[in-house]
């Protein structure tokens, strides 16, 4: 697996990371030995970025990923995420709202570090912006953090320019997480020439469409309550079949690439930037194997140019939310 740094921090990590919520958390439940196995294979394969947060589970997926992790403490790097109001029985929680005081943020790297069973965080997001909490006191919060040696690199999720602007200025982002792929590509007006400038890696979630540019998805697919495309905008069958013109374009590079729609979607995020780091999630070694060949595939300027063209005559139906 090749490497990438993540903007102008030191930090290096696989050019293909790992998003790991699903493991354990949401739709689908997963075994917990199985899953561990996978992290393990993972490793093996190359990858060496892992994605968490305590609100996954809560709790549950960070203790899933540092205990699977533990055996390769120093070798990959794990990101994880504050921000949420913690319900005083079943923890952090979005329907909450959200919490960034400084105070919380402090309790948070705390509890993480030992479920992680790392002696620092290695990236440490605010998973969505506190609008009732300067930006500054939360990058001022991090730095704190950073001088007493318990997180390395300080990232923000979902920011707009601004705040980013606002935050660095404090304390130097590494990584901005967003959504991004060739069917949301709203950043790029403001959020990556911004990255760009400042020098901050940019680490896309969802790059498959949360599946959808797979071309496994179709009209008649359904899911469980439990998953989050089962409210989706983009995940009705009328939207599903609307999109449909999304999968013919990368079903035609795919051809002629001997590639899969997955891999020219990863492809052609890996090849808008050399700071971006795609986070797919992923269950399943053979859809971790598909994904990392994606690495390999190269796109010309030419077929970079050509689906730039057919993308922007493409209206994607749905909102992403």
């Amino acid at each position: 697996m090749e490497t990438r740094k993540l903007g102008n921090s030191n930090l290096e990590v696989s050019a293909l990371g790992l998003g790991c919520m699903r493991m354990s958390f949401g739709d689908s439940p997963t075994d917990k030995q199985e899953m561990i196995t996978f992290l393990h294979k993972s490793v093996e394969l190359g990858i060496t970025f892992f994605d968490t947060a305590e609100v996954y589970g809560p709790f549950t997926n960070e203790e899933l990923v540092g205990e699977a992790l533990e055996p390769f403490r120093g070798k990959v790097v794990i990101a994880t995420k504050f921000g949420w109001k913690h319900d005083p029985v079943r923890g952090p929680l979005p329907s909450a709202g959200m919490d960034s005081r400084p105070e919380q943020i402090k309790r948070v790297a705390e509890a993480s570090l030992k479920r992680l069973r790392v002696e620092s965080i290695d990236l440490f997001y605010q998973h969505r912006v506190d609008p009732t909490v300067p930006i500054e006191d939360v990058a001022g919060a991090v730095k704190d953090l950073i001088q007493e040696g318990k997180v390395k690199h300080f990232g923000l999720s979902e920011a707009s320019a601004e705040i980013i602007r606002r935050a660095h200025a404090v304390q130097p982002v590494t990584a901005v997480q967003s959504e991004y792929s060739i069917w949301w590509r709203a950043i790029e007006e403001s959020i990556l020439p911004t990255c760009e400038e400042l020098g901050i890696g940019l680490v896309p979630y969802s790059p498959l469409g949360r599946g959808y540019l797979t071309g496994k998805v179709d009209e008649n697919t359904t899911y469980d309550k439990t998953d989050i495309r089962s409210n989706n905008p983009r995940f009705t069958p009328e939207a599903i079949k609307a999109n449909r013109v999304v999968i013919d374009l990368l079903e035609k590079i795919a051809t002629q690439k001997d590639a899969t729609p997955a891999q020219i979607a990863l492809a052609w995020l890996l090849a808008q930037k050399p700071w971006i780091v795609p986070i797919p999630g992923s269950r399943k070694i053979e859809r971790l194997i598909e994904n990392n060949a994606a690495v390999k595939v190269e796109l010309t300027i030419d077929d970079l140019d050509e689906i730039g063209k057919a993308i922007a005559k493409i209206k994607v139906v749905g909102d992403r939310y």
